[in-house]
């Protein structure tokens, strides 16, 4: 099963790794700061587990900046993560009426809709994030679009996708992995062959790489490779299973 990506929130793991003092007000600028710090602490909590006092910073981020993208777009994925998916919708919504261009905002409402399984409507605005200018995280918006069209049922899409993923970043360990993955599948054994021997040029051998290749070797025959691959999984991951 594909795990989804997003690495929009990017959360402070070390605990008080952002000092925030009373001091909080005064310009724009510093309200946006101080969002900032209370964001960064809000998420940290949210990755350890502490959802009442993320819940309590990322509120008090919204205090400081109600129109902030940032301020919106995480106390929306906070919505989302306990299950209040209308707050959620509400609160992405805003974001998109503050900041309609922005490509985070637009990737994240995207994710969240496709985990409702509206795959068109996320797959829309997965697109208005891959095509704005300033989205210097085009890659996340790519697999995550290719993982939504994957769950759609919609292979061809996701291979689109992974594929435009790889031009970006040739070596990206993600797309290549699931591109090599559908190329079998699909009965493009070459294809597939190619990516994993590059993938693991890049990466070495991994155990998702290497079922790969004992299942590719399998389908297309050839039994002394597949058996070559499953010694050296055995061998390297005494633990890990072909299935």
């Amino acid at each position: 099963m594909v795990e989804w990506v997003v690495t929009t929130f990017l959360a402070c793991i070390v605990m008080g790794c952002v000092t925030v003092t009373e001091q909080e007000n005064g310009s724009k600028n510093n309200n946006v700061a101080a969002a900032d710090a209370r964001i960064e602490l809000g998420l940290g909590y949210l990755d350890a587990g502490n959802r009442l006092k993320a819940r309590e910073n990322l509120e008090l981020a919204i205090k400081y900046a109600p129109k902030y993208y940032r301020t919106l777009n995480s106390i929306a994925y906070y919505y989302q993560l306990v299950g209040e998916n209308n707050l959620a919708e509400q609160t992405y919504k805003k974001a998109m009426r503050e900041s309609p261009k922005n490509s985070e905002v637009l990737n994240n409402y995207g994710a969240f809709l496709c985990r409702l399984g509206q795959y068109e409507k996320a797959d829309d605005f997965f697109t208005r994030a891959i095509e704005q200018p300033n989205n210097y995280q085009v890659i996340d918006s790519l697999e995550n679009a290719a993982i939504c069209s994957l769950k759609s049922g919609n292979r061809a899409e996701a291979e689109h996708y992974f594929t435009r993923s790889l031009e970006y970043d040739p070596e990206r360990y993600f797309s290549l992995i699931q591109l090599s993955k559908l190329n079998s599948e699909n009965g493009n054994y070459n294809d597939a062959r190619i990516r994993l021997i590059k993938f693991h040029d890049r990466f070495g051998y991994q155990p998702s790489s290497l079922r790969l290749l004992i299942k590719l070797e399998e389908k297309a025959g050839n039994k002394e490779l597949a058996n070559k691959y499953a010694k050296i999984l055995a061998a390297r991951y005494p633990n890990s299973t072909i299935n």
